[in-house]
Parts: C-alpha cells; sequence; structure tokens
C-alpha cells in the first residue's frame, strides 16, 4: 500500500471499531463479543465491516458454523490491542495532569527556607506527588518576584509579603529569633539573653541590599528599645554570619531554625525581643494561575495545608 494510502487508513480509524474488533478476535463468536460490548450482534458487524473498509482488508471469515481471524486479522491483533492500550494510557495521563498529579513545578526558595519549611515541604511532595517534578532554586527574594514575572518559575518562597494585583501571598511560617554567639564570649554563659544585652556589643549583620528584610527588622527592633549594637561587618547569607561568629568576630541575631547550622565555636542562645519581631516566610505565586497550572496549584495546596511553625 502506498504510503499516502496507509496514513489514510490510520486517521480514518475509530477506536471503538478497534475496540469492537479486539473483543470479536478473541471470543470467535458474534454474540458473546456483542454482550461483552453491551450491544446487539447488527451494529457490532457495522463496526467490524467498517473497521475493514477503512483497512481495505477483510479481518474475519464467517460462516454459519465459525468465526476466524484472517491472515491480515491476525496480524492487526496485537497492534490493535496495543492502539487500545496506548489510548487508554493517554487518557490516563491526561486526567492525572489535569487533577495536578503529573508534571513539574519550578520554585523559588530563599536560603533561610532550607533550614526551617524546604526539607520538610520536599518530603511532602515527594510522597504526595511522585509524578510531579520539583525544581527547586535558590533565590532571593527581589530575585524570585522577577522570576514569577517572567515564568520562569511558577511559586516561591520569600520573605515579605508581595501582595498585589499581580501577585498573592500567605504566610506559611512564623518563628521567633535566637542569638548566635561565640563560644567563650561573656553572653555564652547566660542561659538567656535580653535585647539589651546587645548594646555596644561587636555584631554581624545581614546585608542592608541583600539581606534587606531581616536588616530592616532588626534595626527597627533595636531602635524601638535604644539599644545600638556595634556592627562589624555586613554580610547576605547565614552561613556566612555563623561563621563570622565561629570566628569571634560578634553577636548575629538569626531565626530560630538557623540552629540547624549549627558550627564549631558557636553556641545559641534564646533572646527576648519585642512580640512583633518575627521571621515569617511567605508563599507567593501569579493571580488567576490556579486553574490554569494544575501541578502548581497541587503543591500549593500543600503549602497552605501544613503548619511548618
Amino acid at each position: 500500500m502506498p504510503l499516502w494510502g496507509a496514513v489514510s487508513c490510520t486517521a480514518m480509524l475509530q477506536l471503538n471499531q478497534v475496540r469492537c474488533f479486539v473483543v470479536l478476535a478473541r471470543e470467535l463468536h458474534f454474540g458473546r463479543a456483542a454482550e461483552r460490548l453491551h450491544m446487539t450482534q447488527p451494529p457490532l458487524s457495522r463496526q467490524i465491516q467498517q473497521l475493514e473498509h477503512a483497512l481495505g482488508v477483510p479481518l474475519f471469515e464467517r460462516n454459519r458454523r465459525q468465526v476466524k481471524l484472517t491472515a491480515a486479522g491476525a496480524a492487526f491483533l496485537p497492534q490493535a490491542e496495543h492502539l487500545l492500550q496506548a489510548a487508554d494510557t493517554a487518557a490516563l495521563t491526561a486526567n492525572r495532569a489535569m487533577q495536578g498529579r503529573l508534571g513539574a513545578v519550578a520554585m523559588g526558595y530563599v536560603p533561610g527556607a532550607s533550614c526551617s519549611l524546604l526539607p520538610p515541604l520536599v518530603a511532602e511532595i515527594t510522597q504526595a506527588l511522585p509524578d510531579v517534578q520539583l525544581d527547586l532554586r535558590e533565590l532571593s527574594t527581589n530575585e524570585q518576584i522577577d522570576a514569577l514575572r517572567s515564568r520562569s518559575i511558577e511559586l516561591g518562597l520569600i520573605r515579605m509579603p508581595f501582595d498585589s494585583g499581580e501577585f498573592a501571598t500567605a504566610c506559611v511560617l512564623r518563628e521567633p529569633f535566637i542569638a548566635a554567639v561565640p563560644q567563650g564570649h561573656a553572653l555564652a554563659a547566660k542561659d538567656a539573653l535580653q535585647t539589651a544585652d546587645l548594646h555596644r556589643m561587636p555584631m554581624v549583620m545581614f546585608h542592608p541590599a541583600q539581606g534587606g528584610y531581616f536588616y530592616e527588622l532588626l534595626v527597627r527592633v533595636f531602635h524601638s528599645v535604644g539599644v545600638a549594637p556595634r556592627y562589624v561587618q555586613y554580610v547576605r547569607q547565614t552561613h556566612s554570619l555563623l561563621g563570622l561568629v565561629s570566628g569571634g568576630l560578634g553577636i548575629a541575631v538569626l531565626p530560630a531554625s538557623t540552629r540547624r547550622l549549627s558550627l564549631p565555636g558557636v553556641v545559641f542562645r534564646p533572646i527576648e525581643l519585642p512580640a512583633h519581631a518575627i521571621a515569617e516566610l511567605h508563599v507567593v505565586w501569579r493571580r488567576g494561575e490556579e486553574t490554569s497550572r494544575p501541578a502548581m496549584e497541587a503543591v500549593r495546596q500543600l503549602v497552605l495545608a501544613h503548619s511548618f511553625s
């Protein structure tokens, strides 16, 4: 058969006709096949005739006593079974994708999230949505907003609320602060610190631009109670602050989950700060994409449904 003829025949095949053929090929009896297909014999005969016409070959030999597959029918049977299985798989795949149980989601996160919410969240997503591929990207809050705008990520874990016409956020984690103190420092001997203990003390601090959320929050807190630490170094990342504390350069105030990054030469102590001094983590997404991106929505719902505080 010329190539164009083969393509034409394939295009004319109907799954219902193929299904009728497969059942009849297995039963080799029109009555039993019709019963399995929940139809009467005349419609079944018509389906088989239409399929044979589309293929241009007879698939069965029929007489009053028996029904047999022709050579063409025997050759067509395994391909027909494969076609039906592929169609069922395609339908299942489409349904799972629509339910958010299949796909890929790119999610940004601030570095501090890897100490708190991110590990249990990834474990939960892996267990609940094993066929959703999670692409994690460590980005600052501002970098995540830019990535959401360019659609290179779909979800983000950021430090500050960012509620606008374009984006929506929800708080998913609230945690207190702790003090990281060099081992051997006078304040390391105390069981807990007061905010006033930091007055005039050497302190390593988040960078005003690159770690702006924590910088602004802590500076406001210290100013509100009349405490003026002596800032000796500004850095961007939490692990860098801990490294400087470990080297004895000064004290740092960090989210409580940071204690999981314990380094030699660093001791952690509770610190009494004003009640509003709470480190927050927010999930952010583009408004209106909850229904158009099922996999993203399934991940978002898992984030919102659990408390990691």
